[in-house]
């Protein structure tokens, strides 16, 4: 029986929602949660909504993955989580990053969620070999892959990628991500959403936004446009509505007509799931992530085809009952992917964990 877990976390994106979700069905299942942050230390807001919740929350001043700059400080990161495993006692931790894993003496189950990596964003995004920069911490990220207990991915597609990028036949336990739907209200606009992480190449927003510039309709982008690694993203035909607050974003996701991800790179897509159950018609990228939980659900179109774009998104706006029908079918499919859901799928795994390394002792 699971009694108390760590769950790592990244306050910069949408690693800290999916947490907090997490947290909150561990919580009401009767599992305590040490709520580990890597990276910059959350906000005043998220430490509030960390408190409401009744986690402890650690601020543990070791560096994400992606922003560290040696091989060495992931591995401190590892060696000092590990040791905070046996500080507070637990019967699980679970690592938001598989190259967390390290070379670590874990002294209970590793479950590692692969959330994204930087080999298969790589792969995704750029052409040609992997740069060196990028290289040693795809290596950490095969390293952890192969060490940890259990590897979960939120998507299908996303462990078929993990498998592509580090040639592991190893089993990956795939637990499809989940949101609390947040109950709001507001009066359809004819404009067009897109929201999240603005700066990240991989979202492809610049794609979007070259396309805003021959519509009449109104192009609103919700999240940070400068990353904490410094990628940016200039925009010349968008509205920037720079990083909001949850309710915010709900507000948002109510009153747009139309949600557009144009992601070349998108393991699960926290944002389409929030828009979908918000009713938004949703125009997203033919990848196979996308397609796997969306298909029948969703538009797709090329990524990069800012004509067939722009077609699929006149024929939506020039035909209501089509949007509508569009909305009705992702919030009916929104609704397979709640948190409760999410919650008890992972507890699952952490229990199965327990058992297993209780058999092998």
């Amino acid at each position: 029986m699971l009694k108390r877990t760590i769950v790592t976390t990244d306050a910069v994106g949408g690693v800290w929602r999916y947490s907090l979700e997490l947290a909150r069905g561990f919580i009401e299942q009767h599992v305590d949660v040490v709520l580990a942050v890597l990276g910059p230390a959350p906000d005043p807001l998220q430490q509030r909504e960390a408190a409401t919740l009744g986690v402890r929350l650690v601020v543990t001043d070791l560096p994400l993955d992606w922003l560290a700059e040696t091989p060495e400080e992931v591995e401190l990161a590892a060696q000092m989580l590990a040791s905070t495993a046996c500080q507070y006692d637990v019967d699980t931790i679970q690592l938001h990053a598989p190259s967390l894993v390290g070379h670590a003496r874990w002294p209970v189950p590793v479950i590692a969620v692969a959330h994204s990596c930087v080999g298969t964003w790589w792969r995704a995004v750029r052409d040609g070999p992997i740069s060196a920069d990028l290289a040693w911490r795809a290596e950490t990220t095969a390293h952890g892959n192969a060490r940890a207990d259990v590897v979960i991915a939120p998507t299908q597609a996303f462990a078929d990628a993990l498998r592509a990028c580090y040639g592991t036949q190893r089993p990956i336990k795939v637990v499809h991500n989940g949101r609390t739907v947040v109950a709001t209200s507001a009066q359809r606009g004819e404009h067009i959403l897109t929201a999240g992480r603005l700066w990240d190449e991989g979202k492809n927003v610049a794609t979007l936004d070259a396309a805003a510039a021959g519509w009449s309709w109104p192009v609103l982008a919700a999240g940070p446009s400068e990353g904490p690694n410094g990628a940016r993203l200039v925009a010349q035909n968008m509205t920037m509505l720079g990083p909001l607050q949850e309710a915010e974003l709900a507000a948002e996701y109510a009153r747009a007509s139309v949600f557009v991800s144009l992601a070349r790179y998108e393991p699960f897509g926290l944002t389409v799931l929030e828009a979908a159950q918000a009713g938004c018609a949703l125009v997203l990228s033919d990848i196979p992530t996308f397609r796997e939980l969306w298909g029948g659900a969703a538009v797709f179109v090329p990524p990069h085809d800012i004509r067939s774009i722009t077609a699929t998104v006149e024929t939506l706006f020039h035909d209501s009952a089509l949007r509508t029908r569009h909305s009705e079918a992702a919030r009916r499919r929104a609704a397979a992917f709640s948190a409760q859901r999410m919650a008890d799928a992972t507890r699952q795994v952490h229990e199965r964990a327990t058992v297993e390394a209780r058999s092998a002792a």
